[in-house]
């Protein structure tokens, strides 16, 4: 049980001396500073522009089960994330695109009859219009405006991953229309709106829409002000803000006749007819604080349903239900230096034990993060006790390597 962790403190104790070094500088003309893209590319006549990206994160994990000592080891290793980028603009700066596609394993899982058996490579495809004034129109595949850990990218997480609310809760992506705009009260108190229609069924679905259709609107609040460089959505206060900024965020999601256990999430509710469907509504409350090198973050969830428990025509039970209930999270970290941080992280969730079968989940996580070159080239660690009611708890390590071109 101990290798485990000695092999990931070696692995840590090798890269931070690898990344130590110097970076040595390029005579490469116009190369794109390291972070920027690994290709900046503008069209002859001004009408175009591409930056390409990629990124990776390199894991590795090990878990106890110690609701009776040390038990049930297990280490794996893994490349959690794999993705290319490619954004610009196209015909007119007023015009942006965002294509990113998945490479490895846990980015195209899901295929399965309603994504024609084939892996979904595709996370991002979205066009982005600056058509008037302060409105914007987005029309494609991307994160819906649910909860804010969410549309926080995971190249910009503040620990290793996001957190258990998340993953029962979220909305993640779909394919549709959002309006944005944002408009000032006063000088300082900054208001941002975003409204979206989804087909409801969660990304690179091809088999029609089997439900109705999903609506999400989201309200944010800065009464101080923006953050530095799009902050409000990263995690840390790397750009250790001068004075105080604040973000409030109100987000409320309603799928009509939703298929999913977790609205455009989790598996479908199969019955003898075809499909169970009930409207299923989330709530989301959230904030992002920032403060000189302190940051602290909270959400708040909640997911109702009009009938959770899966019927057949005839009204027996299929043994499926919407996942509904309640999540908090609560997570704080400080900047002890410009490139090392200590965080920590508490979340519950409580689903309906009546319509679910099972208790609360009560998780305490610690991290201490290494930014080499701020969220584009890091080392994070954290270790995490999850008490969960229903089955053994465990206490999970992780280390993770996270490069970003």
């Amino acid at each position: 049980m101990r290798l485990p962790i000695l092999h990931n403190v070696v692995m840590l104790a090798c890269a931070c001396t690898f990344l130590s070094t110097n970076a040595q500088e390029t005579n490469i003309p116009n190369a794109p500073k390291f972070g920027k893209g690994l290709f900046n590319l503008i069209g002859k006549d001004s009408t175009w522009s591409m930056k390409i990206g990629l990124r990776f994160q390199t894991l590795a994990t090990s878990s106890w089960d110690v609701s009776n000592g040390l038990s049930n080891s297990a280490t794996s290793f893994l490349i959690r994330r794999s993705r290319l980028k490619f954004d610009g603009f196209a015909y007119s700066p007023k015009l942006k695109y965002k294509l990113e596609l998945g490479l490895s394993n846990r980015d195209q899982s899901g295929a399965s009859k309603y994504t024609s058996n084939a892996p979904r490579y595709i996370l991002d495809a979205v066009l982005k219009w600056n058509f008037s004034g302060n409105f914007f129109l987005w029309f494609g595949q991307t994160k819906l405006p649910g909860n804010r850990e969410r549309i926080i990218s995971s190249a910009n997480l503040q620990q290793v991953d996001r957190s258990l609310l998340n993953s029962r809760f979220t909305i993640d992506r779909d394919i549709g229309i959002q309006l944005r705009h944002y408009f000032n009260l006063t000088d300082t108190f900054l208001v941002k709106e975003i409204f979206s229609i989804a087909q409801g069924e969660g990304r690179n679905i091809t088999t029609g829409n089997i439900g109705g259709y999903q609506y999400t609107t989201r309200v944010e609040l800065f009464p101080f002000g923006d953050f530095k460089s799009k902050g409000d959505y990263k995690g840390s206060d790397l750009k250790f803000e001068q004075h105080p900024k604040l973000s409030l965020g109100f987000g409320y999601d309603f799928n009509n006749n939703a298929s999913k256990t977790r609205s455009n999430q989790g598996s479908y509710m199969v019955n003898d007819i075809g499909f169970y469907t009930t409207n299923i509504s989330t709530l989301f409350i959230d904030a992002m604080y920032k403060h000189k090198g302190f940051s602290f973050m909270a959400e708040y969830a909640n997911r109702n349903a009009t009938d959770a428990l899966a019927k057949n025509s005839d009204g027996s039970l299929t043994g499926n239900e919407v996942q509904i209930g309640n999540g908090l999270n609560l997570q704080t970290g400080y900047l002890v230096s410009k490139t090392v941080e200590v965080s920590a992280r508490y979340t519950n969730v409580t689903l309906d034990r009546n319509i679910t079968g099972k208790g609360a989940e009560n998780q305490y996580t610690l991290g201490l993060s290494k930014y080499i070159s701020g969220h584009k080239l890091k080392i994070q660690t954290d270790v995490g006790y999850t008490d969960i009611g229903f089955k053994a708890n465990q206490l999970l390590y992780r280390l993770q390597v996270d490069i970003h071109f």
